[in-house]
């Protein structure tokens, strides 16, 4: 009967080193996985919404860690040497979503590409960017026609639209 105990608390101890580990590889941090969008740590859930903003999202992970909640989203294609405006905007846009739907304010989310993790503060400078390009975002869908941004040639030419738009290169 020894043995028996023996070998189940074998059994446990290995399971959480495995656990331990497949948690460092998924570059998640400490705490416990309170929303997944990834469909791995089990069903979608449901869009964070902020009607004040009519904004929309669905964070990869949400992680809690005592009293806060950390957004973490993560991208697929290759690591940067920073992270780009676009994905930054995107996590700020999650933490106002977490701070508007969960009444817990982010100090911080996390964007994860392949081979480093970033640690993107949540400030108040941050969220008045935000809300400032969302403002610019609003102005620009009730304006009737936008003008194109030619600051990247090649993505221009390349874009789908191409053959409808009167502003290509």
């Amino acid at each position: 009967m020894p043995w028996l105990i023996l070998a189940l608390f074998l059994i446990a101890f290995l399971l959480l080193r495995q656990s331990a580990a497949r948690r460092r590889e998924s570059g998640l941090p400490g705490g416990r996985v309170v929303y997944s969008d990834t469909g791995t740590w089990g069903a979608v859930d449901q869009a964070l919404y902020d009607p004040v903003w009519d904004l929309t999202g669905k964070p990869d992970y949400l992680i809690r860690q005592g009293g806060t909640i950390i957004p973490v989203e993560v991208k697929s294609g290759r690591t940067p040497s920073a992270p780009y405006d676009s994905h930054i905007y995107q996590l700020a846009a999650y933490c106002l979503l977490v701070e508007r739907v969960m009444d817990v304010r982010p100090e911080y989310g996390l964007i994860k590409y392949p081979q480093r993790i970033y640690r993107v503060d949540y400030t108040p400078a941050l969220e008045r960017s935000l809300k400032d390009l969302l403002d610019e975002i609003r102005a620009g869908q009730r304006k009737r026609a936008l003008d194109r941004s030619h600051q990247e040639p090649a993505r221009c030419r390349s874009c789908g639209f191409g053959s409808l738009c009167d502003q290509r290169l």
